[in-house]
This record gives C-alpha cells, structure tokens and sequence, in this order.
C-alpha cells in the first residue's frame, strides 16, 4: 500500500503540484470513500473522485518496465498507485468486479490513462505513449464499503461482472485501430463503467 499528499516539483520549467509520489506504508490505514487515509490528489478535475477513490498497479510489470528503463530506481508506488498488487493482470480483472481487501469493498470501475504527472515521476515524456501502448495501465475502483486495509491483505473475489469487459479489452479501445464494436456493446452495460468509456474514442 502507498500513499502520498500532493506536493509541488518543477517540470520543464513550472511549477507543477502532483500527488503521483506514493510512498509504502508498514502499517493498517482506513480506507473510506474517495481514498486512502494520508493519500490525496492535486487535480480532481481528472484525478480522484468516487470512481477512482484507489489505483492498483500490478507488481509483475516492474520485471517489464525495470527492462525498459535499466538502472532506474523504481519503488513501490512509481506508477502512483495506491496498491501494489500480485497475482491480478488487466487480462483478468473487469470493469464491475467486486474484490474485499481487508474490512473494506471495492469495485472496479476502469483503466487508468496516463497524463503529464507519469512523465514527471520518470522525468521523461515518453512514458506516457509507452505506459498506453503496453497494456500495463492498472486499473482503479471505487468504494463500496469503507474499512480498515493493511499491507498484505489478500484481494478476494466476491463477484465477477456479467459482462466480463476486462481492463485489457478496454485499453485496447483507445489504441489506433483497436475499436471493437462488441466490446462497446458489453461494456454500455456494466454498470461500474463511467459513462465516458461507454462511447467510442
């Protein structure tokens, strides 16, 4: 688990306030509606809100990323995610999936889609293109029931969306060339989807 208030970097010459830097933490904290307690974001036009209260980011594509950018120092939480998990792929999670971690419930609702802010924590533009063109997005949820999480909670399953539209599906709709008229059709009716994502890019 990581967490970080915004705080302010200079970036090709401005000023700029981020939330992207998460540090771990060793210790149970409460996770409640729009986020993680000691966790904040600087620009809720686009970060944050109920739909993206928490960010995952699978730990099996650091193997991946360290091979793209070798000698770069990456942490847990490079990515600005709140949880660091194991196990879970965009393959295989999908938009309306209910997970219990800890006290809590989370449901997930959709892929993230990298701005500026990734390109200030790896101090390169080019993340932002590479971060999308490889699939390896995470995913964010909302949350359904407040509660206690702890570093090391397991992310059960309680329930899978019908619609099974996985995380990768709908990254693959923003890529040139990628649009799939079923997976639209699917997604329209997975209710944890916000509305942006059920239109065509």
């Amino acid at each position: 688990m990581n967490v970080g208030e915004p705080r302010e970097v200079s970036w090709l010459g401005k000023t700029v306030m981020t939330g992207i830097f998460k540090k771990p933490v060793d210790s149970p904290v409460m996770l409640r509606r729009l986020n993680l307690d000691g966790d904040a974001q600087a620009d809720l036009s686009v970060h944050g809100g109920v739909a993206k209260a928490v960010y995952a980011y699978p730990e099996e594509h650091y193997r991946f990323w360290r091979g793209e950018f070798p000698g770069m120092d990456m942490p847990p939480g490079m990515f600005g995610e709140n949880l660091t998990t194991a196990g879970l792929s965009e393959e295989t999670v999908h938009a309306g999936d209910r997970f219990r971690i800890g006290e809590a419930e989370v449901i997930v609702t959709q892929p993230r889609l990298p701005c500026f802010k990734l390109g200030i924590r790896f101090r390169r533009n080019d993340i932002i293109r590479r971060f999308l063109e490889s699939g390896r997005t995470g995913f964010y949820m909302a949350v359904l029931l407040e509660g206690m999480v702890a570093p090391g909670d397991s992310m059960d399953l309680l329930s899978a969306d019908p619609q099974h539209v996985s995380i990768a599906e709908l990254v693959r709709l923003h890529l040139p060339g990628k649009s799939d008229p079923d997976v639209l059709k699917r997604a329209r009716n997975v209710e944890a989807l916000p509305e942006s994502w059920k239109k065509s890019p």
